[in-house]
């Protein structure tokens, strides 16, 4: 039977970071700003399968005083994964858990990538839109999240820099730009500006599900952004040794 392992001050102090909710999925685990370690896959699909063992390869099992998850927008699937893996994980270790929007992530990676500019990131949604938002130099945000057809991305996106995979599309159609190709990255956590984090740990759908119960109930509870999902048990599969 493997000895127990103690966790001293600085592991209760790192941050463990899960970014399932597009087609990329990446871990890291961070300490005072700091990348420890990380993994990022671009899977398109299989998230579910990818994460567990992603996130148990990382020192201790990634185990950390606080766990920090992308809340979305992204593929509804991939949203759900990861704030149940979080979720599980914090009940289990006793961790605090925040959430951030993804998007947000994004843009601090193209800031990090051009400087301290205003960036609009695009990527990918559902029925051919894109989900798009805007942030200003210090990472705030000034257009909050929509979604959005390509015609209305043109001619809301303010910034030069346009990042996200849809980023190319979008200076394209517009005519003018600066076109950064980036997924989310846990692994550029540290990146992310501070106002970004919040204690309430909801899905960011962007969009409501497609598919309606009778009655017009939306299967699974999932609600689109900014409504609050019923309740925040945990759940999920914990990495070996989680426990």
């Amino acid at each position: 039977m493997d000895a127990p392992v103690l966790l001293d001050t600085p592991v209760l102090q790192d941050t463990l970071v899960i970014d399932s909710a597009t087609e990329a999925c990446s871990v890291a685990l961070l300490r005072g700003g700091a990348a420890l370690a990380g993994d990022w896959r671009l899977l398109g699909r299989g998230h579910a399968e990818q994460l567990v063992p992603m996130i148990a390869a990382l020192p201790h099992r990634g185990r950390a005083g606080r766990i920090a998850v992308a809340l979305g927008p992204g593929s509804f699937t991939g949203v759900r994964v990861g704030l149940a893996a979080a979720r599980a994980l914090a009940f289990a270790w006793g961790a605090e858990l925040v959430g951030y929007p993804t998007l947000a992530l994004i843009a601090a990676q193209a800031r990090a990538q051009v400087g301290a500019v205003p960036v609009t990131v695009a990527i990918t949604g559902g029925h051919g839109e894109w989900f798009v938002a805007a942030y200003d130099a210090a990472g705030g945000e000034t257009l909050p999240l929509a979604s959005l057809t390509p015609e209305q991305a043109v001619q809301r996106a303010g910034s030069e820099v346009i990042a996200g995979n849809q980023a190319e599309a979008l200076v394209q159609r517009r005519g003018h730009g600066t076109a950064l190709d980036l997924a989310s990255d846990a692994r550029a956590f540290a990146l992310l500006a501070p106002a970004m984090l919040t204690a309430e740990v909801t899905p960011l759908y962007g969009r409501a599900p497609d598919a309606r119960l009778p009655g017009g109930d939306r299967p699974g509870g999932d609600r689109p952004s900014g409504d609050r999902p019923g309740g925040n048990r945990p759940g999920g599969v914990l990495p070996a040794g989680a426990a």
